[in-house]
Protein backbone atom coordinates (compact mmCIF):
# COMPACT_ATOMS: atom_id res chain seq x y z
CA UNK A 1 0.00 0.00 0.00
CA UNK A 2 2.93 2.48 1.18
CA UNK A 3 4.14 1.81 -2.68
CA UNK A 4 0.95 2.43 -4.54
CA UNK A 5 0.54 5.62 -2.59
CA UNK A 6 4.32 6.24 -2.90
CA UNK A 7 3.68 6.16 -7.23
CA UNK A 8 0.82 8.34 -6.83
CA UNK A 9 2.34 10.67 -5.24
CA UNK A 10 5.80 11.00 -7.56
CA UNK A 11 3.39 12.01 -10.28
CA UNK A 12 2.84 15.39 -8.68
CA UNK A 13 6.70 15.58 -8.12
CA UNK A 14 7.76 14.96 -11.11
CA UNK A 15 5.87 17.24 -13.22
CA UNK A 16 5.85 20.08 -10.51
CA UNK A 17 3.27 22.12 -9.34
CA UNK A 18 1.89 23.51 -6.34
CA UNK A 19 -1.94 23.31 -5.04
CA UNK A 20 -3.72 26.78 -5.65
CA UNK A 21 -7.00 28.70 -5.51
CA UNK A 22 -9.05 27.06 -7.94
CA UNK A 23 -8.61 29.60 -10.70
CA UNK A 24 -4.81 29.29 -10.11
CA UNK A 25 -2.74 26.67 -11.06
CA UNK A 26 0.82 26.14 -9.07
CA UNK A 27 0.18 29.15 -6.69
CA UNK A 28 -1.32 28.57 -3.45
CA UNK A 29 -1.18 26.92 0.27
CA UNK A 30 2.20 25.57 0.17
CA UNK A 31 1.12 22.38 3.03
CA UNK A 32 -1.38 20.94 0.55
CA UNK A 33 -0.83 18.16 -1.48
CA UNK A 34 0.28 19.22 -4.96
CA UNK A 35 -1.48 19.12 -8.06
CA UNK A 36 -0.07 18.23 -11.60
CA UNK A 37 0.34 21.54 -12.95
CA UNK A 38 -1.22 22.92 -15.83
CA UNK A 39 1.53 22.57 -18.34
CA UNK A 40 0.91 18.32 -17.16
CA UNK A 41 -2.47 17.54 -18.28
CA UNK A 42 -2.85 15.29 -21.32
CA UNK A 43 -5.25 14.14 -22.91
CA UNK A 44 -6.49 9.99 -22.80
CA UNK A 45 -5.74 8.44 -26.05
CA UNK A 46 -6.30 5.18 -26.88
CA UNK A 47 -3.53 4.14 -29.32
CA UNK A 48 0.13 1.97 -28.91
CA UNK A 49 2.91 4.24 -27.96
CA UNK A 50 6.17 4.62 -29.86
CA UNK A 51 8.43 5.71 -27.24
CA UNK A 52 11.02 2.65 -28.15
CA UNK A 53 11.90 3.90 -31.42
CA UNK A 54 15.25 4.71 -31.72
CA UNK A 55 16.22 8.22 -31.12
CA UNK A 56 19.52 9.94 -32.93
CA UNK A 57 21.43 10.75 -29.86
CA UNK A 58 23.02 13.53 -31.06
CA UNK A 59 24.75 15.58 -28.60
CA UNK A 60 23.02 18.93 -27.06
CA UNK A 61 24.19 22.40 -28.35
CA UNK A 62 26.76 23.32 -25.47
CA UNK A 63 26.76 20.41 -23.83
CA UNK A 64 29.86 17.50 -23.80
CA UNK A 65 28.36 13.86 -25.33
CA UNK A 66 29.85 12.34 -21.75
CA UNK A 67 26.63 14.64 -20.07
CA UNK A 68 23.78 12.94 -21.30
CA UNK A 69 22.98 9.88 -19.58
CA UNK A 70 20.17 8.87 -21.81
CA UNK A 71 18.69 9.70 -25.57
CA UNK A 72 17.65 13.28 -25.97
CA UNK A 73 14.56 13.81 -27.03
CA UNK A 74 14.45 17.41 -26.55
CA UNK A 75 16.85 20.53 -25.57
CA UNK A 76 15.31 23.46 -24.14
CA UNK A 77 17.58 26.66 -24.04
CA UNK A 78 20.98 24.01 -23.97
CA UNK A 79 19.15 21.83 -21.20
CA UNK A 80 18.21 18.69 -21.85
CA UNK A 81 15.25 16.25 -21.82
CA UNK A 82 15.95 12.70 -22.21
CA UNK A 83 13.98 9.80 -22.95
CA UNK A 84 13.66 8.54 -19.53
CA UNK A 85 12.31 11.40 -17.94
CA UNK A 86 9.48 11.12 -20.47
CA UNK A 87 8.90 7.63 -19.66
CA UNK A 88 9.07 7.41 -16.07
CA UNK A 89 6.43 11.19 -16.11
CA UNK A 90 3.73 9.10 -18.12
CA UNK A 91 3.88 5.91 -16.69
CA UNK A 92 3.50 7.71 -13.49
CA UNK A 93 1.02 9.84 -14.50
CA UNK A 94 -0.89 7.17 -15.98
CA UNK A 95 -0.88 4.94 -12.79
CA UNK A 96 -2.21 7.40 -10.85
CA UNK A 97 -5.08 8.38 -12.86
CA UNK A 98 -5.49 4.61 -13.32
CA UNK A 99 -5.30 4.32 -16.93
CA UNK A 100 -4.43 1.11 -18.67
CA UNK A 101 -3.97 0.45 -22.36
CA UNK A 102 -1.68 1.47 -24.93
CA UNK A 103 -1.52 5.31 -25.16
CA UNK A 104 -0.73 7.05 -28.56
CA UNK A 105 1.86 9.02 -31.01
CA UNK A 106 -0.04 12.15 -29.91
CA UNK A 107 -0.49 11.41 -26.18
CA UNK A 108 3.32 11.51 -26.05
CA UNK A 109 4.05 14.49 -28.15
CA UNK A 110 1.87 16.27 -26.01
CA UNK A 111 2.94 15.15 -22.43
CA UNK A 112 6.44 16.44 -23.83
CA UNK A 113 5.26 19.49 -24.83
CA UNK A 114 4.07 19.96 -21.21
CA UNK A 115 7.23 19.05 -19.95
CA UNK A 116 8.82 21.85 -22.17
CA UNK A 117 6.62 24.32 -21.20
CA UNK A 118 7.15 23.25 -17.39
CA UNK A 119 10.77 23.40 -18.33
CA UNK A 120 11.19 26.95 -19.97
CA UNK A 121 9.03 28.29 -16.37
CA UNK A 122 11.90 26.39 -14.42
CA UNK A 123 14.25 28.65 -16.20
CA UNK A 124 13.03 31.70 -15.89
CA UNK A 125 13.13 31.28 -11.83
CA UNK A 126 16.33 30.63 -12.28
CA UNK A 127 16.95 33.49 -14.39
CA UNK A 128 15.00 35.57 -11.93
CA UNK A 129 17.57 33.94 -8.94
CA UNK A 130 14.41 32.64 -7.54
CA UNK A 131 16.06 30.96 -3.88
CA UNK A 132 14.32 28.21 -2.02
CA UNK A 133 15.62 27.62 1.40
CA UNK A 134 16.57 24.61 2.45
CA UNK A 135 14.25 24.19 5.50
CA UNK A 136 11.14 24.91 2.86
CA UNK A 137 12.23 21.90 1.27
CA UNK A 138 12.51 19.52 4.26
CA UNK A 139 8.99 21.07 5.97
CA UNK A 140 7.65 19.83 2.27
CA UNK A 141 8.95 16.75 2.22
CA UNK A 142 7.93 15.81 6.14
CA UNK A 143 4.37 16.89 5.17
CA UNK A 144 4.67 14.34 1.84
CA UNK A 145 5.94 11.69 3.75
CA UNK A 146 3.25 12.37 6.38
CA UNK A 147 0.72 12.22 3.65
CA UNK A 148 2.07 9.05 1.83
CA UNK A 149 2.14 7.26 5.34
CA UNK A 150 5.45 6.09 4.91
CA UNK A 151 6.49 5.65 8.45
CA UNK A 152 10.18 7.11 7.83
CA UNK A 153 12.52 8.69 5.56
CA UNK A 154 14.73 5.20 5.62
CA UNK A 155 11.25 3.30 4.29
CA UNK A 156 11.20 6.02 1.78
CA UNK A 157 14.60 6.35 0.62
CA UNK A 158 13.93 2.62 0.61
CA UNK A 159 10.79 2.87 -1.76
CA UNK A 160 12.26 5.55 -3.99
CA UNK A 161 15.75 2.93 -4.90
CA UNK A 162 13.16 0.24 -6.10
CA UNK A 163 11.73 2.71 -8.72
CA UNK A 164 15.33 4.04 -9.44
CA UNK A 165 15.44 7.44 -8.09
CA UNK A 166 16.74 8.97 -5.17
CA UNK A 167 16.05 11.20 -2.14
CA UNK A 168 18.00 14.13 -3.56
CA UNK A 169 16.41 13.88 -6.52
CA UNK A 170 13.10 13.75 -4.88
CA UNK A 171 13.55 17.08 -3.19
CA UNK A 172 15.16 18.55 -6.03
CA UNK A 173 11.74 18.62 -7.71
CA UNK A 174 10.21 19.67 -4.98
CA UNK A 175 12.64 22.70 -5.23
CA UNK A 176 11.44 23.07 -8.47
CA UNK A 177 7.82 23.02 -8.07
CA UNK A 178 8.53 25.78 -5.74
CA UNK A 179 10.63 27.87 -8.04
CA UNK A 180 7.74 27.24 -10.42
CA UNK A 181 5.31 28.39 -8.17
CA UNK A 182 7.19 31.66 -6.93
CA UNK A 183 8.02 32.92 -10.83
CA UNK A 184 4.25 32.45 -11.85
CA UNK A 185 3.27 34.27 -8.89
CA UNK A 186 5.71 36.88 -9.67
CA UNK A 187 4.68 37.11 -13.74
CA UNK A 188 1.44 35.68 -13.50
CA UNK A 189 -0.81 35.83 -10.71
CA UNK A 190 0.03 39.70 -8.88
CA UNK A 191 -0.73 40.78 -12.41
CA UNK A 192 -4.37 39.49 -12.75
CA UNK A 193 -6.75 41.86 -11.01
CA UNK A 194 -11.10 41.94 -11.15
CA UNK A 195 -12.78 45.41 -11.15
CA UNK A 196 -16.33 46.26 -9.41
CA UNK A 197 -17.30 47.35 -13.07
CA UNK A 198 -16.22 44.42 -14.56
CA UNK A 199 -17.65 42.19 -12.04
CA UNK A 200 -21.48 44.40 -12.62
CA UNK A 201 -21.25 43.93 -16.27
CA UNK A 202 -20.83 40.27 -16.01
CA UNK A 203 -23.56 39.45 -13.59
CA UNK A 204 -26.31 41.35 -15.87
CA UNK A 205 -25.14 39.58 -19.30
CA UNK A 206 -25.24 36.32 -17.01
CA UNK A 207 -28.27 37.16 -14.60
CA UNK A 208 -30.56 33.98 -15.95
CA UNK A 209 -27.48 31.44 -15.94
CA UNK A 210 -26.52 32.31 -12.55
CA UNK A 211 -30.10 32.14 -11.25
CA UNK A 212 -30.50 28.92 -13.17
CA UNK A 213 -28.36 27.03 -10.06
CA UNK A 214 -30.49 29.29 -7.60
CA UNK A 215 -32.77 26.67 -4.99
CA UNK A 216 -36.18 27.08 -3.77
CA UNK A 217 -38.30 25.31 -1.69
CA UNK A 218 -42.44 24.62 -2.35
CA UNK A 219 -45.51 22.55 -1.76
CA UNK A 220 -48.08 21.11 -3.90
CA UNK A 221 -51.77 19.34 -3.59
CA UNK A 222 -52.78 17.58 -6.95
CA UNK A 223 -55.89 16.50 -7.13
CA UNK A 224 -56.63 13.95 -9.92
CA UNK A 225 -59.52 13.10 -12.20
CA UNK A 226 -61.19 10.18 -11.56
CA UNK A 227 -59.68 7.23 -13.61
CA UNK A 228 -61.98 7.23 -16.80
CA UNK A 229 -60.90 10.72 -17.87
CA UNK A 230 -63.69 12.11 -19.04
CA UNK A 231 -64.74 15.84 -19.13
CA UNK A 232 -66.83 15.48 -16.57
CA UNK A 233 -64.09 13.96 -13.79
CA UNK A 234 -61.83 16.93 -15.17
CA UNK A 235 -64.41 19.55 -14.10
CA UNK A 236 -65.09 17.78 -10.89
CA UNK A 237 -61.39 17.97 -10.30
CA UNK A 238 -61.00 21.63 -10.66
CA UNK A 239 -64.12 22.21 -8.91
CA UNK A 240 -62.26 20.82 -5.78
CA UNK A 241 -59.04 22.45 -6.40
CA UNK A 242 -60.86 25.61 -6.21
CA UNK A 243 -62.76 24.79 -3.01
CA UNK A 244 -59.30 24.31 -1.71
CA UNK A 245 -57.88 26.97 -2.93
CA UNK A 246 -60.42 29.05 -1.17
CA UNK A 247 -60.04 27.01 2.04
CA UNK A 248 -56.30 27.57 1.70
CA UNK A 249 -57.44 31.24 1.72
CA UNK A 250 -59.51 31.39 4.80
CA UNK A 251 -56.33 30.46 7.00
CA UNK A 252 -56.14 26.46 6.39
CA UNK A 253 -53.22 24.42 7.06
CA UNK A 254 -51.61 23.74 3.79
CA UNK A 255 -49.88 20.67 4.82
CA UNK A 256 -52.94 19.11 6.45
CA UNK A 257 -55.05 20.00 2.95
CA UNK A 258 -52.23 18.02 1.55
CA UNK A 259 -52.04 14.95 3.58
CA UNK A 260 -55.93 14.82 3.41
CA UNK A 261 -56.73 15.01 -0.59
CA UNK A 262 -53.71 15.52 -2.74
CA UNK A 263 -53.22 12.42 -4.50
CA UNK A 264 -48.99 12.30 -5.44
CA UNK A 265 -47.98 9.38 -3.65
CA UNK A 266 -44.75 10.88 -3.50
CA UNK A 267 -45.42 13.96 -1.33
CA UNK A 268 -48.60 13.44 0.42
CA UNK A 269 -47.37 12.08 3.97
CA UNK A 270 -44.89 15.31 4.26
CA UNK A 271 -47.77 17.47 3.17
CA UNK A 272 -47.29 17.78 -0.36
CA UNK A 273 -43.83 18.75 0.61
CA UNK A 274 -41.44 19.19 -2.80
CA UNK A 275 -38.52 19.91 -0.89
CA UNK A 276 -34.94 22.02 -2.14
CA UNK A 277 -35.30 21.90 -5.76
CA UNK A 278 -32.58 23.42 -7.77
CA UNK A 279 -33.92 25.53 -11.01
CA UNK A 280 -34.96 22.94 -13.81
CA UNK A 281 -35.44 19.70 -11.93
CA UNK A 282 -39.00 20.05 -12.45
CA UNK A 283 -41.24 20.36 -15.62
CA UNK A 284 -40.29 24.29 -17.19
CA UNK A 285 -43.91 24.79 -17.14
CA UNK A 286 -44.56 23.63 -13.25
CA UNK A 287 -41.59 25.64 -12.31
CA UNK A 288 -42.30 28.83 -14.08
CA UNK A 289 -46.13 28.97 -12.34
CA UNK A 290 -43.83 28.38 -8.54
CA UNK A 291 -41.41 30.92 -9.34
CA UNK A 292 -43.91 33.41 -10.31
CA UNK A 293 -45.38 33.31 -6.53
CA UNK A 294 -43.73 35.16 -3.55
CA UNK A 295 -42.76 32.92 -0.46
CA UNK A 296 -45.86 32.16 1.03
CA UNK A 297 -48.14 32.81 -1.75
CA UNK A 298 -50.41 30.22 -3.37
CA UNK A 299 -51.07 29.25 -6.84
CA UNK A 300 -54.02 29.13 -8.89
CA UNK A 301 -55.27 25.61 -9.75
CA UNK A 302 -53.39 24.66 -12.59
CA UNK A 303 -53.47 21.50 -14.93
CA UNK A 304 -51.16 19.48 -15.75
CA UNK A 305 -51.45 15.40 -17.45
CA UNK A 306 -51.61 14.52 -13.76
CA UNK A 307 -54.68 16.99 -12.99
CA UNK A 308 -55.12 19.85 -11.10
CA UNK A 309 -52.47 21.44 -8.81
CA UNK A 310 -52.39 24.18 -6.08
CA UNK A 311 -48.24 25.22 -5.41
CA UNK A 312 -47.26 27.98 -2.58
CA UNK A 313 -44.20 28.95 -2.46
CA UNK A 314 -42.15 28.12 0.65
CA UNK A 315 -38.75 30.66 -0.05
CA UNK A 316 -36.62 30.96 -2.74
CA UNK A 317 -33.27 32.06 -3.35
CA UNK A 318 -32.64 35.37 -5.43
CA UNK A 319 -29.51 37.11 -6.43
CA UNK A 320 -30.22 39.82 -3.45
CA UNK A 321 -28.68 39.98 -0.07
CA UNK A 322 -26.74 37.16 1.04
CA UNK A 323 -27.34 35.59 -2.42
CA UNK A 324 -25.97 38.48 -4.54
CA UNK A 325 -23.14 38.44 -2.31
CA UNK A 326 -22.20 34.81 -3.08
CA UNK A 327 -23.14 35.03 -7.04
CA UNK A 328 -20.33 37.80 -7.06
CA UNK A 329 -17.75 36.22 -5.17
CA UNK A 330 -18.28 33.20 -8.06
CA UNK A 331 -17.92 35.92 -10.81
CA UNK A 332 -14.81 37.24 -9.54
CA UNK A 333 -13.32 33.51 -9.05
CA UNK A 334 -14.73 32.90 -12.90
CA UNK A 335 -13.20 36.30 -14.21
CA UNK A 336 -10.02 35.79 -12.42
CA UNK A 337 -9.45 32.01 -13.80
CA UNK A 338 -9.87 33.23 -17.27
CA UNK A 339 -7.52 36.38 -16.87
CA UNK A 340 -5.19 34.49 -15.19
CA UNK A 341 -4.98 31.44 -17.77
CA UNK A 342 -4.78 34.27 -20.68
CA UNK A 343 -1.95 36.01 -18.99
CA UNK A 344 -0.13 32.81 -18.15
CA UNK A 345 -1.02 31.90 -22.03
CA UNK A 346 0.86 35.15 -23.10
CA UNK A 347 3.40 34.49 -21.02
CA UNK A 348 4.24 30.51 -21.90
CA UNK A 349 4.04 31.92 -25.90
CA UNK A 350 6.62 34.93 -25.21
CA UNK A 351 9.16 32.70 -23.46
CA UNK A 352 8.91 30.39 -25.78
CA UNK A 353 9.31 33.36 -28.72
CA UNK A 354 13.01 33.85 -27.71
CA UNK A 355 13.88 30.24 -26.65
CA UNK A 356 16.02 27.76 -28.59
CA UNK A 357 14.22 24.55 -28.43
CA UNK A 358 14.68 21.31 -30.22
CA UNK A 359 12.55 18.28 -30.09
CA UNK A 360 13.78 14.94 -31.70
CA UNK A 361 11.09 12.52 -30.52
Amino acid sequence: MIRRALLAGLLVVALGGCALPSWVPWLGRKKEEPKAPSVAVAPRAPDSPKMDRPVEPRPAPGLRDDSVTDRVIAVVNNDAITLAELQEAIATYRYQSRQEGPVSDDFVRQFLTKMIDHRLQLQEADREKIVVEDTEVEEELAERLKKLDVPSRTAFETILKTHGLTLESFKKRIRDEFKVARVVNRRVRLRVSVTDGEIAKYLEANRQKLETGLAYHARHILVAPEPDGSDAAWEAARIKTDLLRTQLGQGADFAELARQHSRDPGTVKDGGDLGALKRGELAQDVEAQILSLGPGEVSRPYRSALGYHVFRLESKDSLEGEGLARAQAQIKDILMREKYEARLASWLKEIKQRAVIEVRL
